[in-house]
């Protein structure tokens, strides 16, 4: 039995865009979600508390172990809400911000957020998103997934967390070796905190442009969590 992977997107990004990876896992039960703090309209963004909470409403509809994995800012939803009781066996971090209770994401920064972002009141836009996110990735479909970019709320990237999961549950961070928009020597300070690092020759978005080597990096890690 393999366990039910559910996966939680990052920043500006919904679930949208693990199709490619749900398309090469075929076998393998899998569960999205799209966080409350990305959308269209400024005055509706959500808050890390609301995705965390989303995060806990999709391990609630979950039967049997489940392997939640996070990318970029998702991994601070799911160092949030994961728990062994809600029957989380592992945690992924794909190139994520794997942080400790007290940060927050723009605190890890520094308090200086990149260039690449438009910082207004209420939410985030992202200024160039090809070079940034989708280096590696086929450019027709960079094209779609830059039009399907949302806001993100600044809410959710200055709130610090209140728990660390993976202080709790064996985790594995999955460190992409030609990524611009997490440096690669942030990516390894925050591995160090994981139980197994991996790691993949590919930009920001493998699941976009290595699904399959991104998929074959996961199935051992469901099959031991099944």
């Amino acid at each position: 039995m393999t366990a039910t992977l559910l996966l939680v997107h990052g920043a500006w990004h919904g679930s949208w865009c693990w199709e490619p990876l749900i398309d090469a896992l075929d076998g393998v039960p899998v569960r999205t979600v799209d966080l409350p703090s990305v959308g269209s309209d400024p005055g509706a963004l959500g808050s890390l508390d609301d995705d965390a909470q989303t995060v806990r409403g999709a391990l609630a509809d979950i039967e049997g172990p489940v392997v939640v994995l996070g990318h970029s800012y998702g991994g601070i939803p799911i160092t949030e809400a994961a728990t062994a009781e809600a029957g989380v066996a592992h945690l992924v971090y794909l190139c994520a911000f794997q942080l400790d209770v007290g940060d927050s994401l723009v605190g890890s920064l520094g308090g200086e957020v990149p260039p690449w972002q438009d910082v207004q009141e209420t939410h985030v836009r992202v200024t160039t998103p090809e070079p940034v996110f989708y280096n590696g990735v086929d450019p027709e479909l960079t094209e779609r997934a830059v039009s399907r970019l949302g806001l993100h709320s600044v809410s959710a990237l200055t709130q610090p967390l209140s728990r660390a999961a993976w202080t709790e549950l064996p985790s594995t961070y999955i460190v992409c070796e030609q990524d611009q928009a997490i440096p690669v020597v942030a990516q390894e300070a925050m591995a160090q905190r994981a139980g197994e690092v991996l790691r993949l020759d590919a930009g920001h978005s493998p699941f976009l442009s290595q699904p399959k080597e991104l998929a074959a990096l996961l199935r051992p890690i469901l099959d031991r969590a099944g």
